[in-house]
This record gives structure tokens, C-alpha cells and sequence, in this order.
């Protein structure tokens, strides 16, 4: 056989002349040939970064973060028009503007610069433990509304609004208190364990009859807790002014006895700080929380009625089941944080107002860390630095405290409106992302079937 000999004027060497389209497909090949792996290593980078900060963008946290930087922003405006010198200094505000910035520096951040010395840590203490004192007190503060502000987000999460934190707290501080004061003889940590479950249990019972009604008439949780907050508080009021009850031997005062040593939460840090160990028993409630909604099949019920209680109900999961023990649960972390009130915060004696709005705070609390429990835990303790720290605030710069009342409130308020607060930062809403996304699967599932 002969080969076939090369036409004439053409290098054997030489590449053959390749059409437009065929030669920018080779130079493409070439250039990826020689860049290698390191070139979608890099572009893959870039996606999963763009991914990462598009999902920051549009998560729910983000969203809860705006919104106490907004509540935060509108209390600097309220302190700064109330404060004296920022007044005296706009009247000449057009003589010398830069008076009154100076004001509005001094006023805003004095004030914050207060409310972390009285929360987080003082820097002009003396020693170290004095300097870790407001910390301390934070996370003192911070222990009902964690364990409240848990009962409240397990029940958010079975699709309940638990409102009644007030009554189950004031049951379940009434309940601990008597086992505490008025059972005797009985050593330290049994007393304790026997005072803090009677506390827990009467939360439970108490949110219970609410999850009962909701599931054998149909009653509304929301009227039905508000209704048992009543109940609770005057029959609260009526123990505490009735002897033999809950009043204190020998006084004519609403209160109870003090609680006895063998009942009490022992400190965490020493008799110095107010810390006690019921911090501990929040933390190990969200642990337990988190277990309960993620890793139990309980949970998994919880979960699925609170999405869609038809389709849990198809599913085969006893909705009035899990609605009742939702309750019970919920009651139980609300409970606890009654006890731990009486048994580690107010050792004294209680009257009626032992829950110092923490059942309503919980919700807050609730709200703001998203149901979650690390978010519950997280928001517990902001919410626990602000009330240390509006005291230190108001005594050192004559700002009202009132006015973290006021930033509270507006963080519900902006927590309760996500699209306000995307709107204010411009953040990307994730129902508009999906729309496309299920438009572009019809019509391709339509081109499919054709």
C-alpha cells in the first residue's frame, strides 16, 4: 500500500486550516488545558463564597440582627433627645453645629459605654472579680428568660402560641415555694430536686389544661392562657393573703417565708456573685431542647403538626396527642423558670409580681432567636445584659431606663415586620429567589411531558 502524499505548498507539520467556530473550541480546550485544575478550583471557590453570602443574606438571623441594630439606632435618637446638653447645644446649633455633635457623642455613647460597664465587664473595677461582677449579673438575669423564652419557642415550633408564661410562672414559684418553706427536715439536695420538680410539674399542669382544650374542643390557646394568666395571678394573691397558705406566719404582708438554705440554688461562683447554679439547668434545658425537636421522634411530631397539622394527621401522628404534650413541655421550661426565681433569685420571701414580666419577655426572646434554642439562649442573654445594664446606665448618665424598655419593644416590632427590615438594609427577600426557581421547574417539567 502507498501512502498518500501530501498536496502541494502544505507543511506535513502544520496544522490544517480549521473553520472559526472548531478553532475558538480548540483554543478554549488549550487555554484550560494550561491553566489545569487551579482554574475551577478558583471558580468554584467563587460559587460556593457567592452561595455562602447569598444564604447570610437571606437567613432569618440576618434578619433578627437588623432589627436590634434599628432598635438600637432609635434608642441613641431618644437618649440624645433627652439629654440636657444636647438641648442646651441645638439652641445655638447654627452658631457652632459642631457643639452639638459633640453633645449627641457624649450622650449616645456615655450611655452605651454604661450599659456594657453594667452588663459585659467593668473596666475601671479595681480587681478582676469586681470587673466580672456585671457579667455575672447578665447571665443571672438571663436564666428565666432562657427557660421561658424555651417554652414559649417549643411551642411556637408545634404551631401554639403560649402567652400564659405569667400564670405558669406564678403556679409553678407558688408551688416550689411551698415545697420549699413548708416542707422541713428534709437535706440539701433533696430538698432542692423535690422543690424544683414541684415547680416544673405545676408549669406543666398549667399549660397542659391550655393544650388540652385546644385538642379535645378546639378552644384557642392564646384566649385560654390569657384567661389562666388571671386565674393564676388572683389565686396566687389569694394564697399570699391568706395564713396557713403561702402568707408568712405572723405577718399581715402578701408574702411568703424566706426560702430555707437546704432549698436554695447554690452559687456557681461563690456567695460573691448572684450567679447561681440554675444557669446551668437553662443550659442543659436548651441541650435538651435541641435534642427533643431534632433528634426525637416526639420532637419530630412537634415539628410536623406546628407545619401542617392535615398533613401530619394523613402522616398518622396523633395531633391532639402532640399538641397536649407540646403544652406539657412548654409549661415545664416556663415552670422552671418560675422555680429557679424562687429557689435562686428572690430567696426572701415572694409576693403576686415574682414573675417580673418574664412570661411576656419570653416572647420576646422567643421571637428574636427565631424558636430556635441557640437562639433562645442568644437572645436570652442580650436581653439579660440590658436589663443589668439599664440600671448602670440610668445612675451614671441620668438616661432613663425606660428607654431599653423602649428598644425591646422596638425589636418585636422590627422582628415582626422582616420586610421593613430588608427594605432599611436592603437585604434580598428569599420568597422572590424560590418564585423564579418553581416557575423555571414547571416549565421545564412541561417541556418534558411534550
Amino acid at each position: 500500500m502507498s501512502t498518500p502524499e501530501s498536496s502541494p505548498g502544505t507543511d506535513p507539520g502544520q496544522e490544517p486550516e480549521l473553520d472559526p467556530g472548531t478553532a475558538e473550541e480548540l483554543e478554549q480546550e488549550r487555554a484550560r488545558a494550561a491553566t489545569g485544575p487551579v482554574g475551577d478550583d478558583a471558580a468554584d471557590t467563587q460559587t460556593r463564597l457567592a452561595k455562602a453570602l447569598q444564604q447570610t443574606m437571606t437567613s432569618p438571623w440576618t434578619v433578627s440582627v437588623g432589627a436590634v441594630l434599628l432598635a438600637i439606632v432609635a434608642g441613641s435618637i431618644m437618649i440624645a433627645f433627652t439629654d440636657e446638653e444636647v438641648k442646651a447645644a441645638s439652641t445655638y446649633f447654627f452658631a457652632r453645629p459642631g457643639d452639638t455633635f459633640v453633645a449627641l457623642g457624649q450622650a449616645v455613647g456615655g450611655a452605651y459605654a454604661a450599659l456594657f460597664r453594667g452588663s459585659v465587664v467593668n473596666l475601671q473595677a479595681p480587681d478582676v472579680a469586681t470587673a466580672l461582677r456585671p457579667l455575672t449579673e447578665t447571665l443571672s438575669y438571663a436564666t428565666p428568660l432562657i427557660a421561658a423564652g424555651l417554652g414559649v419557642a417549643l411551642a411556637f415550633r408545634a404551631g401554639l402560641f403560649n402567652i400564659g408564661g405569667q400564670g405558669q410562672m406564678l403556679v409553678a414559684a407558688a408551688a416550689a415555694g411551698w415545697v420549699g418553706f413548708g416542707v422541713s427536715g428534709v437535706p440539701f439536695p433533696l430538698h432542692l430536686v423535690l422543690a424544683l420538680v414541684a415547680g416544673i410539674a405545676a408549669g406543666a399542669l398549667w399549660a397542659g389544661l391550655a393544650g388540652l382544650l385546644k385538642a379535645r374542643t378546639g378552644a384557642h390557646e392564646v384566649i385560654v392562657t390569657i384567661m389562666l394568666n388571671y386565674v393564676a395571678f388572683y389565686l396566687i394573691s389569694y394564697f399570699l393573703a391568706t395564713p396557713g397558705l403561702l402568707q408568712a406566719p405572723g405577718s399581715s404582708n402578701p408574702k411568703t417565708p424566706p426560702t430555707p438554705p437546704s432549698a436554695q440554688l447554690p452559687p456557681l461562683l461563690g456567695e460573691r456573685f448572684n450567679l447561681t447554679w440554675g444557669f446551668i439547668l437553662a443550659l442543659l434545658a436548651v441541650v435538651g431542647v435541641w435534642w427533643l425537636l431534632n433528634r426525637s421522634a416526639a420532637g419530630f411530631a412537634f415539628r410536623a403538626v406546628g407545619e401542617n397539622p392535615r398533613a401530619a394527621r394523613v402522616a398518622g401522628i396523633d395531633t391532639g396527642r402532640a399538641t397536649v404534650s407540646s403544652m406539657l413541655v412548654a409549661g415545664g421550661l416556663v415552670g422552671l423558670a418560675g422555680a429557679s426565681q424562687v429557689l435562686g433569685g428572690v430567696t426572701t420571701g415572694f409576693s403576686s409580681d415574682i414573675d417580673a414580666g418574664i412570661g411576656f419577655d419570653a416572647i420576646t426572646v422567643a421571637l428574636l432567636g427565631g424558636s430556635s434554642p441557640w437562639g433562645v439562649l442568644a437572645a436570652g442573654i442580650l436581653f439579660g445584659a440590658f436589663k443589668a445594664g439599664g440600671s448602670t446606665m440610668q445612675a451614671a448618665e441620668g438616661v432613663p431606663s425606660d428607654i431599653v424598655l423602649v428598644v425591646q419593644s422596638l425589636i418585636v416590632l422590627f422582628i415582626a415586620a422582616p420586610p421593613l427590615v430588608r427594605a432599611i438594609f436592603r437585604l434580598p427577600d428569599p420568597a422572590r429567589r424560590r418564585a423564579p426557581k418553581k416557575a423555571r421547574a414547571a416549565r421545564n417539567r412541561k417541556e418534558a411531558a411534550a
